[in-house]
């Protein structure tokens, strides 16, 4: 799976991985604390996150033209002083009036960041493959850069949770999912006298001796000062991810051109291509990127409704065997485990198949071991859900490159048209299980103003399968149309194309909020409804036009 690659692939999906762990972590909470420490409604919530999720993924465009004429490199390393300087803003706690406009600049920096790093990086990778001894492995390439992504991705949400639990136990709290709305609807005099006695309850759990006007507010500013320090874990992962992008710069020195930096070198900027075949390439990358417009629409409802849906309608606390998904290092230990099987039956020598075998029996082990001292009730908070999507892309991005490297091998592989569309039938499936689950829940409104009873709660299982039938749907999707991308834009408008894919991120991600929009008085399984349909259709547009993508790919 690793074989033949080019060190400067490890080098760039490394200080990537610093990156996104930054990243994912200050997401995996952002919308928690924009109501815990504003008192935003839904759909104020939801109009703040699709926006800033749209921005992150447009400044890329910006991004790529500037890295066209100015060189990769140079926007890579500003972008990330940029989201440092973000970060760091997001971090200092300030009272609910003067953090505002502070939080509102801060996401404008890390957007900005974000577009002059992100887009510019993946260019670099696949510069790595523009020269024949590596073009082959382009695919494989953008898969084992995308795992990297997820493994930053992986540990953010459980470093946001122990961050808030360890500082709401200083103050000697405790996390519940229902006293921010219900504090806000106190002080600002719109709670109803079911809120008020659910609030009381929750108050004298809490041990807190005192007024309800004094327990609201300092739960409140208790609660948001551990989301800021939970952003300051993000200031640090990027002094990481710069160290290693500059201590690695060798390895990839001589990927960091664009069309006029490799004319000036060498006299001449790669294949020539006619005004026509320019165009018909253009139109081709337009036309899916009117497809994963909506596939990133759904799949970015993890940050949002499927938050939501964990804090609101899925239990807070598992028992048994459902609490091994609940510890990051339990996933690692599944993983290696995984990868050590891989290993086993790959290796061309019996050393090699021993080590393996070693690897997954020490990993099961260990793992047993793990399982046997957890505690018997494990709790768990909303955002933890979002572990598991990294997980499953890396636990099975050596499955998926397995296959497809069969099928390739029979010459029998899927187009990356093609498994994009799949991708997007994938989705729909995804969110055909979240619907199944949520009959006969009551609505968000309903919940928020009057709370819900425990014997209602969901199964973790509902979301946890959503998120592993999702990944499937990304692992099709995702790094194939990034790898796309690099293949098929032309040479002089690389960065450029590069930036539209995540200008299509931006539109799905902007489209987040109508979903958003639509959590309050609907029934919850019409709300996934919506995001199925949207997926079917996207997918029978792609299937319809297949035969134009697959003659540029």
């Amino acid at each position: 799976m690793f074989e033949g690659q080019p060190k400067g692939l490890y080098a760039l999906a490394l200080a990537n991985t610093g990156e996104r762990f930054g990243y994912y972590t200050m997401l995996a909470i952002f919308t928690l604390f924009l109501q815990a420490k504003f008192g935003y409604t839904a759909v104020e919530t939801s109009t703040i996150f699709g926006g800033f999720l749209g921005l992150v993924y447009f400044m890329p465009l910006v991004g790529g033209i500037l890295a066209d004429k100015k060189g990769y490199g140079k926007m890579v390393t500003t972008g990330i002083v940029c989201m440092f300087i973000g970060y760091v803003l997001l971090a200092i706690p300030t009272s609910s009036a003067s953090g505002k406009p502070l939080m509102f600049g801060a996401l404008f920096l890390i957007a900005c960041g974000t577009g002059l790093f992100k887009g510019n990086l993946q260019v670099m990778v696949g510069n790595l493959y523009d020269s024949p001894e590596y073009s082959s492995k382009r695919d494989r390439a953008f898969s084992l850069f995308y795992m990297a992504i997820n493994v930053g991705a992986l540990f953010a949400p459980t470093a946001a949770t122990k961050v808030t639990n360890y500082v709401l136990g200083h103050a000697n709290f405790s996390y519940n999912s229902q006293i921010p709305s219900l504090a806000h609807q106190f002080l600002n005099g719109t709670i109803t006298p079911e809120g008020s006695a659910t609030l009381a309850g929750l108050q004298s759990a809490q041990n807190f001796v005192g007024d309800t006007a004094t327990f609201c507010n300092v739960y409140i500013e208790k609660l948001s000062e551990a989301y800021n320090y939970g952003f300051a874990v993000a200031c640090i992962s990027l002094v990481a991810s710069m160290a290693i992008y500059l201590i690695c710069r060798p390895m990839f020195k001589h990927a960091d051109y664009n069309s006029k930096q490799q004319a000036a070198v060498s006299g001449h900027t790669g294949p020539e291509l006619s005004k026509a075949e320019t165009k018909q390439r253009i139109i081709a990358l337009l036309l899916v990127f009117a497809v994963v417009i909506f596939f990133w629409m759904a799949f970015h409802q993890n940050g949002l409704t499927m938050t939501f849906f964990a804090r609101d309608y899925t239990v807070k606390s598992v028992t048994g065997i459902d609490r091994i998904g609940f510890d990051v290092w339990n996933l690692v230990l599944v993983i290696i485990a995984v990868y050590g099987g891989f290993s086993l039956f790959q290796s061309k020598t019996g050393k090699g198949k021993v080590i393996s075998a070693v690897v997954i029996l020490a990993s099961l082990a260990v793992l047993l071991w793990s399982y046997s001292t957890m505690t018997p009730v494990v709790e768990i908070l909303p955002q933890i859900f979002q572990q598991f999507n990294p997980f499953f892309v890396v636990a099975l991005t050596p499955v998926s490159l397995t296959v497809f490297g069969y099928l390739a091998n029979k010459k029998k592989e899927p187009s990356a048209p093609r498994k994009i569309g799949i991708g997007m039938l994938i989705a729909a499936c995804g969110f055909m299980i979240l619907a199944f689950g949520s009959f006969g829940l009551p609505t968000p409104s309903t919940v928020e103003t009057s709370g819900i009873d425990p014997s209602q709660l969901v199964s973790t299982n509902w979301l946890i399968s959503t998120y592993l039938v999702l990944t499937f749907a990304e692992l099709f999707l995702s790094p194939m149309g990034i790898s796309f991308v690099s293949k098929v834009a032309p040479p002089k408008y690389k960065g450029m194309m590069m930036g539209g894919w995540f200008v299509a991120t931006a539109i799905g991600n902007s489209m987040t909020a109508i979903i958003g929009y639509l959590w309050g008085g609907m029934q919850l399984w019409l709300v996934w409804s919506v995001l199925i349909v949207l997926c079917l259709l996207s997918a029978l547009f792609i299937f319809s036009i297949m035969k134009k993508l697959e003659k540029v790919a």
